[in-house]
């Protein structure tokens, strides 16, 4: 199990006494028996006492293991840190906020198993524990990468997934920076399987932003592939052939001698649409080409460290 950790300082210990409930043989709802062997907690560098809550944990549970990152990278990187940091046969991952209920790891696993499937989400039957506006947010969002964006791909993620192991190590070794999570997961898993679960709700506001979730969306966008860089052609043809057409009127309107309306008004609303098409075009590109010079520099998507209280920086 993998758990990105920003904010768990108070939600953590729960969270892991639910899991201890798995560190011993269990079985499924079909008959499969299976066992939690670790849960992996990354430290992603949070504002709180995280760190210490992590040390706690380790010290009591013996199937707790610490990832250490050096700095903050945000939750997918935080993820794959720990995918690659594991050795199960299956890998899970759950949010640290409680929402995400242990105990249906056993029916993602059934599901897996009955659809042979390399990865399954949860399929929320309840409303995510957000606001009316995040939820519409986010059912907008995942509408236009479903419809527009994705070129035929799933659009429906949850942070609570089940993933086979090797699948989970390759995507965490070979995704580059600035890759979205769950499209990763699509070039090499294909299709996932869903699995119906209940969400709880949080024990804590959440950490998301909306800048944070708006960069979180774009970054869905840029690792979708190229259909971004397709619809700012797409527009370009749209705005040429508009400007033909209007070249046009005005040739038949002058040819008929009908009254051709003068003035700058019509001009600057051109000028104006047709720039702000073009600069949000150069930056739909520039965006894309910032991505490729991050891979091309070498950019790390994470970088695991020890613990900093254990190393230099924690002696006196």
């Amino acid at each position: 199990m993998v758990i990105p950790v920003y904010q768990g300082e108070k939600t953590l210990p729960h969270v892991a006494a639910e899991v201890a409930a798995y560190a011993t043989p269990s079985t499924t709802p079909d008959g499969h028996p299976f066992v939690v062997t670790e849960l992996l907690l990354v430290h992603d560098n949070g504002p709180d006492g995280s760190d210490q809550t992590i040390r706690d944990l380790q010290a009591t549970y013996d199937f707790v293991r610490p990832v250490w990152l050096s700095r903050n990278y945000g939750q997918h990187p935080a993820t794959l840190a720990g995918m690659a940091s594991s050795t199960g046969d299956w890998i899970v991952t759950l949010d640290e906020d409680g929402q995400h209920d242990p105990a249906d790891m056993g029916a993602f696993l059934d599901m897996a198993l009955r659809e042979q499937a390399q990865v399954v989400y949860a399929d929320p039957t309840n409303l995510p524990p957000h606001g009316f506006l995040r939820n519409a947010a986010s059912k907008g969002a995942k509408w236009v990468f479903g419809s527009i964006l994705s070129q035929g791909a799933q659009a429906s993620f949850q942070s609570y997934r089940l993933i086979l192991g090797e699948v989970g190590r390759s995507v965490a070794a070979y995704a580059g920076a600035g890759v979205y999570l769950d499209i990763a997961l699509q070039w090499i898993a294909g299709s996932a399987a869903f699995c119906p679960v209940e969400l709880r709700s949080e024990d804590r506001p959440s950490g998301y932003s909306l800048r944070r979730l708006l960069s979180h969306f774009w970054r869905l966008v840029l690792s979708s592939g190229t259909r971004g860089l397709r619809i700012v052609s797409g527009l370009g043809v749209l705005i040429a052939v508009f400007g033909v057409a209007a070249a046009v009127y005005l040739v038949i309107a002058t040819a008929t001698n009908a009254t051709v309306p003068q003035g700058w008004t019509s001009s600057i609303v051109v000028q104006l649409l047709g720039t702000g098409l073009i600069l949000f075009s150069l930056g739909v590109i520039a965006e894309y080409i910032g991505v490729a010079v991050n891979m091309a520099m070498g950019k790390p998507i994470y970088v695991i460290v020890s613990d900093p209280k254990a190393g230099p920086l924690g002696r006196t």
